[in-house]
C-alpha cells in the first residue's frame, strides 16, 4: 500500500519507495510548474539500479504519456547507451524537475529551461530517488541536471571525464544532453559529440564496478 504522499511543501514525510515517490510527483505542488504540465513524471528503472541518469526535464512526449526519456532524445540516448554497451534495463533514469516546463506557441508547446528555484524545489525527490536506489554513479546528463546533482553551477565541457565524489558516496559524472546532440547540425561535429557522448557513458559504466 502507498503511503501517504507529499502535494504539500510543508508536509516532510519523506517517501519510503519508487512508488511513492511516482505517486507524489503527480501531485507535487512544490513549484508552479504543475498548473501547465499534464503530470509528474518520476523516473523509470529498478531500485536495485547501480547507475542512475539524470537529465533536465520531461519533454512534451514525455509530459503526454508519464515515462522519461522516450522522446527524440531518449532515442538519441537509447542510441549511445546501446554503443557503449550500457544495459538501459539496468539503469534508472530520472530527471533534476519532474514537470514540463513551456510556453504555448499557437498549438505547440515549446520546452523552456526550468529556473534554479524549479531545481531546488523538486531536489526532493531527486534526493528520494536517489536515497532509496542507492546508485553507485549518478550521471548528469547537461547543466541543468549537473545542478541538479551537484547542487552548483558545473561546467560540461571542462568537467566530462571525470569522477566527482558525491555526499551520499555515490560517484557523480557530468556529459552532454542527449538533446544537444539533436541541436547540432554539422554532420562532422554531430559524429564527433557523439561519439564523446558514448564515450561518457562508457566511463560511468566502468565506474560501476560490475
Amino acid at each position: 500500500m502507498v503511503r501517504q504522499v507529499i502535494s504539500n511543501p510543508n508536509d516532510q514525510i519523506p517517501p519510503a519507495t519508487l512508488q511513492e515517490v511516482e505517486a507524489g510527483v503527480d501531485v507535487c505542488r512544490r513549484c508552479e510548474l504543475w498548473r501547465g504540465a499534464t503530470q509528474g513524471v518520476a523516473g523509470a528503472g529498478p531500485a536495485s539500479a547501480r547507475l542512475m541518469f539524470v537529465g533536465e526535464q520531461p519533454g512534451d512526449q514525455e509530459d503526454l504519456t508519464g515515462q522519461p526519456f522516450i522522446g527524440p532524445a531518449g532515442k538519441v540516448l537509447d542510441r549511445a547507451l546501446e554503443s557503449a554497451g550500457v544495459p538501459r534495463a539496468e539503469t534508472y533514469v530520472t530527471n533534476g524537475v519532474k514537470h514540463f516546463r513551456h510556453e504555448l506557441r499557437g498549438k505547440r508547446r515549446i520546452h523552456q529551461t526550468p529556473a534554479a528555484t524549479h531545481v531546488s524545489a523538486c531536489r526532493w525527490w531527486l534526493d528520494a530517488e536517489r536515497r532509496i536506489i542507492r546508485p553507485r554513479v549518478i550521471v548528469a546528463l547537461g547543466g541543468t541536471a549537473a545542478l541538479a546533482v551537484f547542487g552548483k553551477t558545473v561546467p560540461i565541457a571542462r568537467s566530462r571525464g571525470q569522477a566527482f565524489q558525491l555526499e551520499d558516496q555515490a560517484q557523480g559524472v557530468v556529459t552532454y544532453h542527449p538533446s544537444f546532440l539533436l541541436r547540432i547540425q554539422e554532420p562532422e561535429a554531430k559524429a564527433s559529440t557523439f561519439a564523446a557522448f558514448v564515450a561518457d557513458l562508457s566511463f560511468a559504466w566502468s565506474l560501476v564496478g560490475r
